[in-house]
């Protein structure tokens, strides 16, 4: 869900408005888990950073064949990517770690795709509203 907020925003305001629900978002969750500072906070931080590293260009390239699904496998990937490498580096050095990224690829790509599928139907505009009424 935080994710999709983030796509929202990224959409209608711009990359820094997405940068700052992104930052409000890992460093408030962590304070309401008591979990600031610990590894979690920095894993999602670091997903977080090159997640919005990867919005930043994605905003950058043509509208047309990169919309909120394209650039929401392309976060959830980036997103992947940072926690792997920071989870390598730091509390795992062994590269044993990157034996998961297959599966936490997969995820990121069906999770990915979810979320820019409900980030573009809520910006599409209903055409016929009074159909969806009767549903």
């Amino acid at each position: 869900m935080a994710n999709i907020a983030t796509l929202i925003v990224l959409q209608r305001y711009g990359w820094a408005a997405a940068a700052w629900v992104t930052v409000l978002r890992v460093v408030a969750g962590s304070l309401l888990l008591g979990q600031l500072l610990a590894p979690g906070f920095f894993l999602g931080a670091a997903g977080a950073v090159c997640s919005l590293a990867v919005l930043a260009v994605g905003r950058l390239l043509p509208a047309r064949w990169f919309g909120p699904v394209s650039l929401s496998v392309l976060a959830a990937f980036a997103h992947l990517g940072g926690q792997l490498l920071l989870a390598r580096l730091w509390l795992i050095p062994h590269d044993g770690v990157f034996l998961l990224a297959p599966v936490l690829a997969s995820a990121a790509l069906l999770f990915g795709t979810i979320n820019g599928l409900i980030v573009a139907r809520i910006l599409t505009p209903d055409a016929h509203p009074e159909e969806s009424a009767h549903a």
